[in-house]
């Protein structure tokens, strides 16, 4: 029984790794195309509406046309000699692998000047606070609450499987 606890744990380690991750279907319905009405601004207000972290992906979605990730300026003019990453292949995932803004255009100028470009902003990882423990403070909560930031989901994954497995070393044991 204590071995099917480890796998177990195992097993829960690898899936709260996984979840931490997601994947981002650019553009929502009308996928990477050009927007309607020539919306410029349409995949940048999509990406506002999302928050990314280091480790999601962003699927794009396309038929007849390409994605290329380049530099800020390149982005600016809807043109790129030499992209950071460049395909073409109807079906382009991009790992955010860092914190920061990764710039988006289509490889076709007139299709990036009709709109199809994006800005995309990937929040860096929260940070664990440390004090002393010697240091001493008026608002005892707040320094108690700044040691360990957690967002919601991250929170909840955890409470979950530290729940299943409880539950399981009940049955099991």
């Amino acid at each position: 029984m204590k071995n099917l606890t480890i796998i177990f744990m195992t097993l829960a380690f690898f899936t709260v790794l996984k979840v931490h991750s997601i994947e981002f279907k650019v553009g929502g319905d009308i996928g990477w195309s050009i927007p309607p009405s020539n919306d410029t601004n349409h995949f940048n207000e999509w990406a506002e509406h999302n928050r990314f972290k280091i480790n999601d992906t962003l699927r794009f979605l396309y038929k007849e046309d390409s994605v290329l990730v380049v530099t800020k300026e390149e982005h600016e003019t809807c043109k790129s000699a030499n992209p950071i990453m460049s395909n073409d292949n109807g079906d382009t995932s991009v790992e955010l692998n860092r914190s920061g803004y990764f710039y988006f255009i289509s490889g076709d100028s007139s299709h990036c000047e009709s709109g199809l470009k994006m800005i995309v902003k990937v929040l860096e990882h929260e940070k664990v606070i440390v004090q002393p423990a010697n240091h001493t403070s008026a608002n005892t909560k707040s320094e108690a609450m700044s040691i360990l930031k957690m967002d919601s989901d991250t929170l909840s994954q955890t409470l979950m499987i530290v729940g299943i497995i409880s539950m399981f070393t009940v049955f099991f044991m």
